[in-house]
């Protein structure tokens, strides 16, 4: 009996781990303007803003929001536009 031969995968392609969104601090942009960003962009709430900001500004950076890269790519992008550093990891 022949084998059947399967195409390689990638280990990318086996593991399906939500990307996170993360902002980082900076000296330039003011809380008011971080708290308003993430209620716009990531829809959170007052709260959740305020908590993620706070950890932003304390801790140096915040996970602001989990999910696939393609669906984080233009959250990130809207963040970015405004003055703010945020990256997909």
């Amino acid at each position: 009996m022949k084998e059947l031969e399967l195409p390689a995968l990638d280990l990318d392609e086996l593991i399906i781990e939500p990307n996170s969104l993360v902002v980082y601090n900076d000296d330039v942009n003011s809380f008011e303007h971080v708290i308003k960003t993430l209620i716009r962009v990531c829809k959170h709430t007052n709260e959740q803003a305020e908590q993620c900001t706070f950890l932003i500004h304390h801790k140096g950076k915040c996970a602001v929001k989990l999910g696939e890269r393609n669906e984080l790519k233009p959250l990130a992008q809207a963040i970015c536009e405004v003055g703010i550093d945020a990256r997909i990891v």
